[in-house]
């Protein structure tokens, strides 16, 4: 098996078209169904599914599918190292990251980095915390900022922050004109309300309150928090988020309080796959925000 046989595929899985691939490889068509064929007869398994309809992996194409991508980042990981050593640090970086307070922190570690490391580069995707552990389990991303609370196993992780959870409520509400910058959990029942969509949020909010806990009444689930920002805006419900009022946004249409009776806080975590061995210049960092966040290296 040659280093070409694995990009083909991956071309190939990527597209589940051959025509495409070919011209993403800049190849011709019949070459590549042929080395994709070999691959298949090394391997003793057929990877995909030919049909009238197209291409679609078997699951030996979906298991086979991880390890091609984690020798590719293995590949270039390596091509980046030797380039480091011979002219300083550089290579690209990719994180992934939830939204609201995050992307301004890491925008604000970046900019330190890049005091230090003029020459590394960033790739950045965002997206729920589901979204981002997957990212990190697959290979796709070096580095991923998510909350709490996180089971992906294989994952290690180290505790950035926390920020209270709160009510984002339309300006002219009741609720929003007494005030107060606190709000207590109790007067959203019987509310119209819309909180984040990951499956665990529901069952976690119920539990902030005594038993027997509530049905609440959830109008809409969004994974972006401006989505929420919008909706709110426009009198559809109030928003459990966590807290937004450091960001510059207008908030002349809504009202951000904290909640309380109980207090409830949202814990950051910084993850990345424990068993993959990190880029010179991800793991670099990774050391740098641990030393940000005044606490030792993480173990390796």
């Amino acid at each position: 098996m040659e280093l070409r046989h694995i990009r083909y595929f991956v071309a190939v899985a990527e597209e589940l078209n051959f025509t495409r691939a070919a011209q993403r490889l800049s190849i011709a068509q019949p070459p590549l169904s042929r080395q994709i064929r070999d691959l298949e007869e090394e391997l003793e398994a057929q990877l995909f599914e030919r049909s009238n309809h197209g291409l679609t992996l078997t699951p030996e194409g979906d298991a086979f599918l991880v390890h091609a991508r984690e020798l590719l980042s293995l590949v270039e990981r390596s091509k980046e190292d030797i380039s480091e050593l011979q002219n300083g640090l550089r290579g690209t970086i990719s994180i992934a990251s939830v939204e609201g307070s995050v992307p301004q922190q890491l925008a604000a570690w970046i900019g330190r980095f890049k005091e230090r490391f003029p020459l590394v580069q960033y790739t950045i995707q965002d997206g729920s915390t589901d979204d981002v552990t997957a990212l990190i389990s697959s290979g796709q991303c070096d580095l991923g900022l998510i909350t709490e609370p996180h089971n992906e196993e294989g994952l290690a992780a180290i505790s950035l922050y926390s920020e209270p959870w709160t009510a984002m409520i339309p300006a002219d509400d009741p609720l929003a004109q007494d005030g107060s910058d606190v709000l207590p959990l109790s007067a959203l029942l019987d509310r119209d309300l819309i909180i984040p969509s990951r499956s665990s949020r529901l069952d976690e909010i119920r539990r902030w309150f005594p038993e027997p806990y509530p049905e609440l009444r959830v109008r809409c689930r969004v994974s972006h928090f401006l989505n929420a920002y919008e909706l709110v805006r426009k009198s559809v419900g109030i928003a459990i988020f966590p807290d937004i009022r450091k960001l510059d946004m207008d908030f002349s249409d809504i009202v951000v309080k904290r909640l309380v009776e109980p207090s409830v806080s949202l814990d950051y975590i910084l993850v990345w796959e424990r068993s993959r061995k990190l880029s010179r210049s991800a793991q670099a960092f990774l050391d740098f925000i641990c030393t940000e966040q005044g606490m030792d290296g993480p173990e390796t």
